[in-house]
């Protein structure tokens, strides 16, 4: 059997650092998959601009022929008729292209938008367990949807806002140095010039207070949203002006930078005004001067006004737009960044399904650690033949646990290899892998959702017969029923609204309903009473039978039945064999049963001895 070699551990995400062209690289291929609808839409953008910049010369020609001699007047009512016509098209066609515009593009956004978001979902699903017991929900989810929006922002305003004010800007400057006097087009170029390094200059120095505010932010709603996930236990303490004290910890953090990042705004604000301000009082006098000395008529003088006007109103409105695109970018590096987080555990090319014909499970001298300088397995070799049931035992932390993260390949394995009817499990893929195994968690979190839909969640499309056979089968169906609104009723956050020995059976009835080839029981039974468990117990015995099972106890009397009974300590079998013939060893088994049983007379609990498996605590 070859070895394969252990991956290290993935690397945090660099969120914050990536380059805005590396941003605006990854978002580019979602646009251009629509890229006639892309360039179809700039041509409606430049034809916006053509007729906006139209708007100013039919408006000179208007005045100037307002102007003609006293011989003329025949001319004077024909000619500002057709440009009366002219210039309330142009009016129109300006608004009617923009609208054309953003009803040809508004799929684009909105597809680029729903493909990133669908990606970063499907890909954080891929990612390890590792990552995900190491994230911070409430953060994470405020990235994705400050990063979503981001996205929208960033197509709105680049593409419809500081693209058509170059284009405009082009054919401005184009068309005063060619028809006036060289200063027009110098002094409108300059002051462009100098709008736009003052701009780019303050808001670069401005970013790093955006970048701060969304810091303490996403730090402050993932406290708010750890606190309110686990309220039960803030109630238990008391601890609720702690919890808000904490929360107002962050909120100060978030204030102090939104503060500074309102004074940045106005010494950006003033300093745009001022430059605009210069340069159009500069543009007036040299009209006026033109006007007076006869090289420029009113209708010159009016269009150059006009066009400043024009092009103040998108210039002042530029500087904002730059400042949202910042933004935008900022809040985008954050998202993006979850993509960029290594996928630990990857199909191989070449993976294929699984093929399962009785399901022997195979650990081959199996070593592993979640991290490299704590061990957690020793050479762990054992087979759980096709059909069987194989029970594993052992103190908190010895490992319990792990063997069933391992089998559902959550990890890889630092040396050795685990198979299913012959075939490694990194050679297969996981969605075949996983779709093989079933498994009822010692710790059942459920959907914020029905209770229907919960069960069903082991084989989506299932039919209602299907989820009650199941339900019955779990002996969750008369407690169901007795419930107002029965397989509809909301199970709350985390399933909190049930019991643990309610949640603890639904777990086994999405099982049962799954119907997998291989079963792995957590301590199946662990939240549940005497009598419930009885009961359960020999429900799973029933579903477990010509299925390859894997059985994590605690309780021992649950297991004596097995076929075979591994004892785990600190990663290591140290014991194997049937109940029977790990009583007669008189070893480290016989002492567990022995106070077990002891602790059975005097009313206590078998679990309470081992305490419960903290393997998790390891990753």
């Amino acid at each position: 059997m070859r070895r394969h070699s252990s991956l290290p551990p993935e690397p945090a995400a660099n969120q914050g650092t990536r380059n805005d062209w590396v941003t605006l690289k990854t978002l580019v291929p979602y646009l251009w998959a629509y890229k006639w609808r892309v360039l179809l839409a700039l041509t409606f953008l430049i034809g916006a601009k053509l007729a906006n910049v139209g708007v100013p010369l039919v408006l000179k020609h208007l005045i100037d022929s307002l102007t003609l001699g006293p011989n003329q007047t025949q001319a004077m009512l024909v000619l500002p008729l057709g440009l009366l016509a002219a210039y309330g098209a142009l009016r129109l066609s300006t608004t009617l292209f923009t609208e054309l515009r953003e009803f040809v593009f508004a799929k684009v956004t909105q597809r680029a938008v729903r493909t990133i978001a669908l990606k970063v979902f499907r890909h954080l699903h891929a990612l390890s367990l590792r990552f995900h017991l190491n994230r911070q929900t409430g953060g994470m989810t405020r990235d994705i949807e400050r990063g979503t929006r981001g996205i929208s922002s960033l197509i709105s305003y680049a593409l419809f806002s500081i693209l058509p004010t170059l284009v405009e800007i082009t054919l401005v400057i184009s068309y005063l140095a060619v028809s006036y006097d060289i200063w027009f087009s110098v002094i409108t170029f300059v002051a462009l010039a100098s709008y736009i390094a003052f701009t780019v200059i303050v808001t670069e120095w401005r970013t790093h207070f955006r970048r701060t505010m969304n810091d303490f932010d996403s730090k402050a709603n993932t406290k708010a949203v750890d606190s309110l996930i686990n309220y039960e236990t803030v109630k238990y303490f008391g601890n609720e002006d702690y919890e808000a004290r904490r929360y107002d910890e962050g909120l100060q953090r978030y204030e102090a930078a939104a503060v500074k990042s309102q004074k940045s705004l106005s010494i950006l604000n003033t300093g745009q005004s001022a430059i605009i301000a210069v340069a159009v009082t500069l543009i007036l006098w040299r009209a006026t001067q033109g006007v007076i000395s006869g090289t420029m008529t009113l209708g010159d003088l009016v269009l150059v006004n006009a066009f400043m006007i024009q092009l103040y109103i998108p210039l002042n409105f530029l500087g904002v737009v730059y400042r949202e695109i910042k933004q935008s970018l900022t809040d985008m590096e954050r998202l993006f960044s979850l993509l960029d987080q290594h996928r630990e555990i990857a199909d191989s090319p070449d993976a294929k399904p699984l093929q399962t014909s009785g399901a022997e499970v195979r650990f081959a001298h199996v070593n592993f650690s979640y991290e490299p300088k704590r061990q957690i397995l020793f050479d762990v070799d054992f087979t759980i033949p096709a059909g069987t049931t194989t029970a594993v035992v052992g103190h908190s932390g010895s490992g319990k646990s792990t063997l069933s993260r391992l089998l559902y390949r959550f990890y890889e394995v630092d040396a050795g290899s685990i198979t299913i009817d012959g075939q490694d499990v990194r050679d297969v893929t996981q969605d075949s892998l996983r779709h093989a195994i079933g498994i009822v968690p010692q710790d059942t979190v459920l959907f914020n959702d029905t209770i229907e839909y919960n069960i069903a969640y082991g084989k989506p499309g299932a039919g209602k017969e299907e989820v009650v056979a199941a339900a019955k089968a779990a002996y969750i169906h008369d407690f169901i029923e007795s419930l107002p609104d029965g397989y509809a009723t909301m199970v709350g956050e985390r399933g909190l609204k049930l019991s643990g020995g309610e949640k603890q059976r639904v777990a086994i009835a999405r099982t049962i309903l799954k119907n997998p080839a291989l079963l792995i029981f957590d301590e199946a039974t662990s939240a549940l009473d005497s009598r419930a468990e009885q009961a359960i117990q020999a429900q799973l015995k029933e579903i477990a039978q010509n299925r390859s099972t894997l059985v994590i106890a605690h309780r021992l009397s649950t297991i004596a039945d097995a076929a075979q009974i591994l004892v785990l300590d600190h990663g290591r079998i140290i014991e194997r064999g049937t109940h029977a013939q790990l009583l007669a060893l008189d070893g480290a088994y016989a002492q567990m049963w022995a106070r077990q049983q002891a602790r059975q007379d005097t009313g206590g609990s078998p679990a309470a001895e081992d305490g419960l498996d903290a393997d998790v605590a390891a990753a």
